[in-house]
């Protein structure tokens, strides 16, 4: 069993409201993401009094780690005092990063009929598939010696509750991982915090 994990998703990019697969492409914060990771920093500080003996950990990509150091502000910690993991950044989507559904459905329908077919499984071109991504999540996850706050991507989201929140590997990729609330993963379950 896994200790108690809190996730939190970066706040919101420009290439969010454009719905453009960002992937590993560095996008940063805009306006209304920097509000939402102050506000789930305010959110967690009401919901759990003292966090300071967790471990905080978050991908490099940097709408990841704003949204962490705007989170530990907002929980009265220091804001630079947390550690990366490259295994948390978000999963690739290779040569679809920077595009949308729509535009890949045009481009590439054979390749958009599969990924429906087998969201957990199919691998974009040049990408990665979430089975992918949940062999490095997996490997970060058993390192895990206590309670921990994550902030990553909604991909790694989504493989984390397939791994240790009792999520349903064919239901997941549909799951809307809201930006600006926490999840907490416990016990082989999880909701929002």
């Amino acid at each position: 069993m896994a200790p108690p994990l809190i996730f939190v998703r970066h706040g919101e990019t420009d290439w969010n409201v454009a719905n453009r697969l960002q992937g590993q492409t560095d996008i940063p914060l805009n306006a209304k993401g920097r509000d939402q990771a102050d506000a789930v920093g305010r959110d967690l500080a009401k919901a759990f009094p003292d966090l300071s003996g967790h471990a905080f950990i978050a991908s490099p990509l940097s709408r990841a780690a704003e949204t962490m150091r705007r989170v530990r502000a907002g929980l009265g910690l220091d804001p630079a005092a947390f550690g990366f993991d490259d295994r948390l950044r978000e999963m690739t989507f290779g040569r679809w990063e920077g595009l949308t559904f729509d535009e890949i459905r045009a481009r590439e329908p054979k390749a958009m009929k599969a990924r429906d077919a087998d969201r957990w499984g199919h691998r974009p071109p040049d990408g990665e598939s979430y089975a992918d991504v949940a062999t490095r999540v997996a490997a970060l996850l058993s390192e895990l010696a206590g309670p921990t706050v994550l902030v990553s991507h909604g991909g790694v989201a989504r493989v984390a509750l397939a791994l240790i929140g009792g999520g349903d590997r064919e239901k997941l990729p549909r799951v809307h991982i809201q930006q600006g609330r926490a999840m907490v993963i416990e016990n082989g379950g999880w909701r929002w915090a």
